[in-house]
């Protein structure tokens, strides 16, 4: 089985003074977060860093359209020479040096990743779970398909210029703005005659953009490199206090409207397309909700699952797999999670630098 090495990225302008790293003009850095030199933070890439809660080896990039989002409670750390291919997600998690993550990929909470793996695109790392040194994961969720050969190795040595040698050098603290002074309501576009509308009291992040037929309400939060497109046959309509967050996509297919209801959070880099989202209800990291899917009030979805076209869930259900099936019933609404952005962090993560 041929696992993918990461694509080489566009070249980002260095920035940092001695610390000789690479931040992409589209990229997005919340918080003060610490790397090593030549890392590399690719367009489109949304760090968030609570009180500087992300580290990034020397050497290690975040490709395109990648999340990380680390929390004094669940810290990321991602080893040396360590490349996080596109649209990765890493959510407290700790990746060992010389790894390869494969695009689209999701690292849960607690996840240890050891020196040395390669993890196949999509792979899906559940919360908690140790893989050891050398390994090569695959699935959703991951399993461990074998230990690297000889021709890994050697792969990454390409990869990485001939060596796989370690420099060990320091991290440099670095903080940026998100940019959103400039351009406080996200950027809004009309659709043919339909124009977005945005409640004052709702919070757009400056790389985040909103098409056409669209209303947000208030108090919501649409995260960084979010894209929501009312440019089709049906309305957006999104409630009050609902979160959508980095790099997720809302789109419609066919003529379902797409309504979240109020207080839904739906987690970064997820793909919506044509729902309907339940009020309370929490949508995991990666999660693809198909056109036509109905979600019941106070539901959860698993990391990573594929809810099919058409599906129907009543209130409270927990929902994951690949395809999703219900896998239970809450017994109460699910918490609003770690990873969740809470009003009052805004002003630290927007405006700092």
């Amino acid at each position: 089985m041929v696992i993918s090495l990461p694509h080489e990225s566009a070249p980002a302008v260095p920035v940092g003074g001695a610390a000789h790293f690479s931040l992409s003009s589209s990229a997005r850095v919340l918080g003060t977060l610490h790397l090593g030199p030549g890392a590399n933070i690719a367009q489109g890439a949304v760090v968030r860093s609570h009180e500087g809660a992300v580290r990034l080896g020397a050497g290690s990039a975040v490709l395109e359209n990648g999340v990380i989002i680390g929390l004094p409670q669940q810290p990321v750390t991602v080893g040396e020479r360590t490349f996080l291919d596109h649209r990765s997600i890493v959510l407290g998690a700790e990746v060992g040096a010389l790894c390869d993550v494969g695009g689209a990929s999701i690292l849960m909470p607690g996840a240890r990743i050891g020196t040395r793996c390669l993890l196949a695109e999509g792979t899906l790392i559940p919360a908690g779970t140790v893989v050891p040194d050398d390994s090569v994961v695959v699935g959703r969720p991951g399993r461990i398909l074998r230990r690297t050969t000889a021709d890994d190795l050697e792969r990454l040595r390409k990869r990485r210029g001939g060596s796989l040698d370690l420099p060990g050098q320091p991290l440099t603290a670095f903080s940026a703005r998100d940019r959103a002074e400039d351009a406080p309501m996200g950027q809004l576009y009309t659709f043919r005659d339909k124009h977005p509308l945005v409640h004052p009291t709702a919070t757009l992040f400056s790389s985040a953009e909103v098409t056409g037929d669209v209303i947000i309400g208030p108090g919501c939060i649409i995260g960084p490199g979010v894209k929501i497109l009312g440019d089709g046959n049906g309305p957006v309509r999104i409630g009050a206090g609902v979160q959508v967050l980095a790099n997720t996509v809302l789109h419609r297919l066919s003529d379902h409207t797409l309504t979240l209801e109020d207080g839904a959070i739906i987690g970064p880099g997820c793909t919506v397309h044509g729902s309907h989202v339940g009020a309370n209800t929490v949508v995991e990291p990666g999660a693809i909700l198909c056109d036509g899917t109905r979600l019941g009030r106070g539901s959860f979805v698993g990391a990573g699952s594929l809810v099919k076209q058409g599906s129907a869930f009543a209130d409270g259900a927990h929902i994951e797999g690949f395809p999703a099936t219900q896998t239970g019933t809450l017994a109460s609404l699910p918490p609003v999670p770690r990873w969740a952005l809470r009003p009052e962090d805004l002003p630290g993560l927007r405006r700092i630098g």
